[in-house]
């Protein structure tokens, strides 16, 4: 979880990054905050898998249990 709220908080900072280079002029500015958007992204979409990994490792974990 703490992966996907990481991933969050730099994709909402590329936003911000990208707005502002967007509204300045500032094309670099703009650049960076897409790829942080995209890093952001990429970084909440592994969090959430490797969350529902441990749900799924959970649930067999708790199967094992109840049938042993």
């Amino acid at each position: 979880m703490e992966q996907e709220t990481r991933g969050k908080v730099k994709k909402l900072k590329g936003r911000v990054e990208q707005a502002a280079g967007i509204v300045t002029g500032d094309q670099a500015l703009e650049s960076k905050g897409a790829r942080l958007r995209t890093e952001g992204a990429a970084q909440e979409s592994l969090g959430k898998a490797r969350r529902k990994v441990g749900e799924v490792i959970a649930e067999v974990g708790k199967s094992i249990k109840k049938g042993g």
